[in-house]
């Protein structure tokens, strides 16, 4: 952070300590401005951001203090940095508590100056870092799509965010029930604390209350260390419990236990250990299924399911297929550090048509397949699976069952009639796009009377 990009503000009714304080901080390379009491102070505020602030502790028209609120819902990341003539720990404590970063004591050296700033500008350094990281998260947990069902789950995220209650996501494989649950997580309170996510799927039953709980070393054998547990870690924020109906039913007592009394020991120890979490959980599974054929404990499932969601298939959101298609690819290019590509008509028709059995995982997968192995500047039909015809040519046509001579003899036919119409019917082009002599090529225009 180059010190011109830093707006210094110094307020203090001395003006012996405004003009000392402007003349050392100019001299640094950075903007100052000042103000004599709390009333100036506020239009400046009002008027532009400053990253820093040096406020004296006693001003005509009231305390400095009084004025630190205002300049951090003016902007959170500003350091004040409060100066004052008297020794008063007491003072100097409530500025603290009330939002200050540092205190400085009258008379003020140059180098006390310097040393506090520095400090200041690391700190602001390290909260733009952050703000970044955040911005980046949310970026990531963008769920795109313009389609009713999915303008419906936006609306029911917003809600939901804004609670603490506790939510169940349903939906297939592949449709995104993780962006869903991050989703809620970086738009409620506890944005600021851990997101923990486990996939219950892939826990064996004998690891599932060590990976909850945690353990003490010695606990059992292989417990040769400490491990903090899942809902420890989570404590504040939320715990993401990812395909929980394919937990065993054990695991689902201690955990419904858990949750009810908020409270659970480590294996190994016998202590006490209190959490503060938010639960969202989800299932690709028909869960009133579950619970009567006694796979799901039905208590469990009153618990977790509050707030139940619903996440659309892919076919069901038809109009998103292209807009997430082209996104997909424009991230895919860009990561992989690859020339910008587009999807032709022919190809958005066959994604149209397709009822994309994976879902925008499988969506996700293929285009940044596509962009990989793409020779063009276009994706074109040749460059999809097979599989995403179900039956039909690239073309669309329904595909016969014939001879494979006539096959071959038809999509020669095809090719070359394009070659002719791109190249105008200039013969030698179509020759040498074909990468064929023109004497085989004046043959086969005559094979398939395309002669004129």
């Amino acid at each position: 952070m180059n010190n011109q990009n830093i707006t210094i503000l110094v307020v203090d009714d001395e003006k012996n300590i405004t003009d000392l304080l402007k003349d050392i901080l100019e001299d640094e390379g950075f903007t100052v401005e000042t103000a004599s009491d709390i009333k100036e102070a506020k239009e400046k505020l009002k008027e532009k951001d400053y990253e820093i602030v040096f406020l004296d502790v006693w001003l005509p028209d009231g305390e400095g203090t009084d004025l630190i609120p205002f300049i951090k819902e003016a902007n959170q990341i500003t350091k004040i940095i409060m100066i004052s003539g008297h020794a008063n720990i007491p003072v100097a404590v409530k500025a603290l508590k009330e939002g200050a970063y540092d205190f400085l004591e009258k008379p003020i050296s140059t180098d006390s100056i310097l040393a506090v700033l520095q400090k200041a500008i690391n700190e602001i350094k390290k909260d733009l870092e952050y703000i970044f990281l955040k911005q980046q998260q949310t970026k990531d947990i963008e769920i795109i799509g313009n389609s009713p069902p999915i303008l419906k789950l936006k609306k029911q995220i917003e809600k939901v965010a804004k609670t603490n209650a506790w939510v169940m996501i349903f939906g297939e494989n592949g449709t995104g029930k993780e962006l869903v649950a991050k989703s809620i997580h970086f738009l409620s309170e506890r944005a600021d604390k851990p997101f923990v996510d486990i996939n219950c799927a892939a826990l064996p039953d004998d690891l599932i209350e060590a990976e909850l709980f945690g353990y003490e070393k010695g606990a059992f054998t292989g417990a040769v260390n400490r491990k903090i547990g899942k809902l420890e870690i989570a404590d504040g924020g939320t715990l993401f419990l990812d395909e929980v109906t394919d937990m065993s039913l054990p695991a689902q007592a201690k955990l419904l236990r858990v949750l009810e009394e908020k409270e659970f020991t480590r294996l190994g120890s016998n202590h006490k250990i209190k959490v503060d979490i938010r639960v969202i959980s989800a299932t690709n599974k028909d869960l009133e299924k579950e619970i009567e054929e006694g796979r799901f404990r039905q208590d469990l499932a009153f618990r977790l399911a509050v707030v139940p969601i619903y996440v659309p298939p892919l076919r069901e959101r038809g109009e998103d297929i292209l807009l997430l298609a082209e996104h997909f690819l424009k991230k895919s290019c860009i990561e992989n550090k690859m020339n910008p590509l587009k999807l032709s008509e022919e190809v958005k028709k066959v994604f149209l048509r397709y009822s994309w059995p994976g879902n925008v995982r499988e969506l996700k997968n293929l285009m940044e397949r596509l962009c990989i192995f793409a020779t063009g500047e276009e994706i074109t039909l040749e460059d999809l699976p097979p599989y995403m015809f179900r039956g039909k040519s690239p073309t669309g046509k329904k595909i016969e069952i014939k001879p494979l001579k006539k096959v071959r003899e038809e999509a020669e036919k095809e090719v070359i009639k394009l070659a002719l119409e791109k190249y105008g019917r200039n013969l030698k082009e179509v020759a040498k796009a074909l990468e064929i002599d023109l004497s085989s090529l004046y043959r086969k225009l005559k094979q398939y009377n395309l002669e004129e």
